[in-house]
């Protein structure tokens, strides 16, 4: 089952083909069918839905037009602040949290005319899961319900891989919108460190953390990133730069274009499997006869990536949790609480010598950017694991490659390119210069097309 576009939604409105509100029931249709075996949402805002359906069909019949969501059912990932709705973060420590304004991400839509349909399930905190000790049960992978569709952004994912909304907004700490996207053949876009907004979303990691949306094309996601990209002078991170056009040149190809591949990321990883690696070789295949250049590049290993990233992360989450980790410690999940705790032991000399390598590994792979446009990578190196399997946790076995470009900032993109043998989803991932979202869509958009993956959702 495949929905329109969100573009083509749009036109559709424009039209008078159909109706928010029509689109709305439809979703909630779809929703009421399929969440049921999937947990993608913790809350349904139904009557907050209706009414921005009926609002932005009054809009558009008067010549109102908000922009290209006008109209469009989209939904959130619970811990993006949403006023007057319960935002949870899948965790009892914020069980009764409502808050008193939007998010400046959700207040985007809210602006832009979007329909919100509700709250999305999460990783406790945007890291501890999947976790059955939770107050929500775990999102399912609609491709197959026994295996897990990736985290944190686990509730955004089910819910565009099976049909129920278009384009959810996820939030990526070390890979937690690309990861999710990759297990469930969607397209997961974290922006450039500092071109979304992050103030009103509850923060895991301040250094690493990015807004971003998944979708069903790189279309919905070029759409998306129009409403929400631009400065925020309150949130500190944030930078003054202009927001391009991101939708214009998406078809204009790779002729020219020079992109790197850091082979030795994932090749050498003792758990990535032969279709994975299949995969890279043809998507690079594909742009070589698409009219760019594709050669091995060497980056700094794998490992440090992960080690920078991790300690940097588990330090910040500890300090934004440790009140709580030691006044109500029983209110978290046994996973988020082990994760957590992990910050206590990290001492100022490990976080100085972390920041340090930080600067050396951007650095590492700003210069590679210097002489080519774009990296190519994976974004997961093997098929969503089943819920059932108990997963090495060391960085060399890892079972996605997201984390570097966390540490480094720079744009990244997943674009899911192949089934494997047991009809599981596949992708890759690519990375531009930073504030180059536009270049990075359109290599994306490249492989899109060559694959043949454009909006492919699973069927019913």
């Amino acid at each position: 089952m495949a929905l329109p576009s969100i573009a083509q939604m749009g036109a559709q409105l424009r039209a008078g083909a159909t109706t928010s509100q029509a689109l709305t029931e439809q979703a909630l249709a779809r929703i009421a069918t399929h969440d049921p075996a999937l947990n993608a949402f913790v809350l349904l805002t139904a009557d907050r839905a209706r009414a921005d359906a009926a609002r932005a069909d009054a809009e558009l019949a008067q010549g109102i037009d908000r922009g290209p969501m006008h109209g469009i059912p989209h939904a959130l990932k619970d811990i993006y602040a949403t006023a007057g709705i319960r935002t949870t973060c899948h965790s009892r420590v914020r069980l009764d949290v409502v808050p008193e304004h939007d998010s400046v991400v959700a207040q985007k839509f809210a602006d832009g005319g979007a329909v919100l349909l509700g709250k999305l399930a999460t990783h406790e905190f945007a890291i501890g899961g999947p976790s059955f000790d939770l107050p929500f049960p775990p999102a399912r992978n609609p491709w197959n319900r026994e295996h897990i569709p990736g985290g944190s952004s686990s509730g955004s994912a089910a819910a565009i891989a099976s049909g129920m909304v278009r384009m959810a907004m996820g939030s990526d700490t070390g890979g937690s919108i690309r990861g999710p996207a990759g297990y469930c053949g969607l397209v997961g876009l974290k922006p450039t460190y500092g071109r979304v907004s992050r103030r009103g979303v509850f923060p895991l990691s301040f250094t690493l953390d990015h807004c971003g949306p998944l979708s069903a094309s790189v279309e919905d996601s070029a759409v998306a990133l129009q409403v929400i990209a631009g400065h925020d002078p309150l949130d500190l991170a944030s930078v003054n730069r202009p927001v391009d056009d991101y939708r214009t040149h998406l078809n204009d190809g790779v002729a020219g274009l020079r992109i790197g591949i850091p082979r030795a990321f994932f090749a050498t990883s003792p758990i990535v499997t032969p279709e994975a690696l299949a995969t890279i070789d043809h998507t690079a295949a594909q742009l070589r006869d698409a009219g760019a250049t594709v050669e091995d590049i060497e980056l700094p290993p794998y490992d440090l990536f992960a080690a920078c990233g991790r300690a940097l992360m588990i330090s910040e989450a500890f300090a934004i949790h440790e009140t709580d980790l030691r006044e109500r410690p029983l209110d978290y999940g046994r996973i988020t609480y082990q994760r957590f705790i992990y910050g206590a032991c990290i001492t100022s000399a490990d976080l100085m010598q972390a920041l340090r390598l930080r600067r050396t590994l951007t650095d590492a792979v700003d210069r590679a950017l210097e002489t080519h446009d774009a990296l190519l990578c994976l974004s997961t190196l093997i098929p969503a694991p089943r819920f059932d399997e108990t997963l090495d946790t060391r960085p060399s076995h890892t079972t996605t490659q997201t984390i570097p470009f966390n540490v480094t900032g720079h744009p990244a993109i997943s674009v899911p390119t192949a089934l494997t043998s047991t009809k599981m989803p596949l992708g890759i991932q690519l990375v531009a210069r930073n504030f180059e979202e536009a270049l990075l869509l359109r290599l994306a958009r490249s492989v899109e097309r060559s694959s043949g993956w454009e909006g492919v959702v699973m069927p019913e």
